[in-house]
């Protein structure tokens, strides 16, 4: 009685792709990663209320945001071990964001120099 247990059919063995299988992070890197955010956290509301950045302060705010995102879609949202396409996909959607980002300020200081006044 033959059986084909562990072969394919041209008796060759299989070997199982372990491509698309989760990755495993570590619950100290987690935890690393957690302590992290909540710093960035803390950063920003000090930023934000003790520190006078004036034009600066929307800027600072959205690096330290940017940071936060790129840590949490990494780590916690397994973007780094990822596909490249997953990737890519991310990449653009931070491109586009940034286009909006940067049109929105364009008008904003487009207003401001024909009123004279930052804020």
């Amino acid at each position: 009685m033959a059986s084909n247990h562990g072969h394919s059919a041209g008796g060759q063995p299989q070997v199982e792709n372990y491509a698309n299988a989760h990755h495993i992070v570590p619950a100290a890197l987690l935890t690393k990663i957690l302590l992290a955010l909540v710093a960035l956290t803390v950063l920003t509301v000090v930023t934000a209320k003790f520190v006078h950045l004036g034009a600066l302060a929307v800027p600072v705010a959205f690096g330290i945001a940017l940071v936060k995102a790129l840590m949490v879609m990494g780590y916690f949202m397994g973007l780094k071990y990822d596909t490249k396409g997953n990737r890519i996909i991310f990449a653009t959607g931070f491109m586009g964001l940034a286009l909006l980002f940067f049109f929105c300020a364009l008008d904003t200081f487009s207003r401001v120099l024909q009123s004279n006044t930052l804020f």
